[in-house]
């Protein structure tokens, strides 16, 4: 699956379009390596994201194309 649509799908970032620009921004990064948009994601991953001041890091436990608002966070583990 690829970065702009994990991040989306997994409610990390809210718009794939912005997940699209955080990526481009370089404010994304998987394994410790800039994420193009189209970076592909698999399980056991580790995605930092740059929001303002803060970073996220998160661990990939999962990939779905479709989860519910209450699957989304079982998607991923905080770092």
């Amino acid at each position: 699956m690829r970065i702009d649509k994990y991040l989306k799908v997994s409610r990390l970032i809210k718009r794939r379009t912005l997940a699209c620009e955080a990526c481009e921004n370089g404010r994304v990064m998987i394994n410790g390596k800039v994420a193009k948009p189209s970076s592909p994601v698999k399980v056991g991953d580790i995605i930092e994201i740059q929001f303002g001041s803060g970073t996220t890091r998160v661990e990939v436990t999962s990939l779905a194309e479709h989860v519910t608002k209450s699957e989304a966070k079982e998607m991923y583990i905080v770092k």
